[in-house]
């Protein structure tokens, strides 16, 4: 069985991101695994990031990455990038040197050697565009930044990356068949 750290960042709790949040936990345990929910908005957590050393929080919630098998992310994406509060947590705790070191190859050029090889990573998104629109005159972006700029530095190339598009404008039997995927998707853990 599976120990599955999720981060949640949304702050309605009638959103359609706490509809999946709720299915996906629902089937997993009902699997067996095992869930350790962060709540950023109801845990208030403070996304800004100023240099300082990582207080009580940042370290609590590397500790639970650590007891982890799976990290999920669950947020929506606004002007194509999560909100702030999960901006920030990416920037707090997937951070050097405890997520990543760089290692030198001359000058000022290197690469990041990730530490959370091992894991895997499921990153559920809703979106208000249109899918068309976001993969083409946006060419993926959130994506791939994720893919690449986040989970991969931090050595995680196991990814599942789940989106759902235009959330506030379909209706209920298009939201029920985004809540199967969701469903699929925490099978497959």
């Amino acid at each position: 069985m599976k120990k599955i750290f999720i981060v949640y960042g949304h702050y309605d709790e009638n959103s359609f991101n706490a509809a999946i949040r709720d299915t996906f936990i629902k089937c997993v345990e009902k699997n067996g695994h095992s869930v350790d929910l962060i709540d950023l908005y109801k845990d208030k957590f403070d996304p800004v990031f100023s240099g300082e050393k990582p207080d009580e929080k940042v370290l609590n919630h590397r500790k639970r990455i650590d007891d982890s098998d799976v990290i999920v992310i669950i947020a929506p994406i606004w002007n194509f990038r999560m909100p702030a509060i999960v901006e920030g947590w990416i920037d707090k705790v997937l951070a050097p040197p405890w997520a990543f070191k760089f290692k030198k190859l001359f000058g000022n050029y290197g690469y990041p050697i990730g530490n959370l090889k091992g894991k895997k990573a499921v990153v559920f998104c809703t979106y208000g565009s249109p899918q068309f629109a976001v993969r083409t005159f946006f060419l993926n972006m959130p994506t791939k930044r994720l893919r690449r700029g986040v989970f991969n530095i931090c050595g995680i190339t196991d990814i599942i990356y789940r989106r759902y598009f235009a959330v506030p404008f379909v209706e209920d039997k298009k939201r029920i068949k985004f809540l199967k995927d969701v469903e699929n998707t925490a099978n497959k853990i």
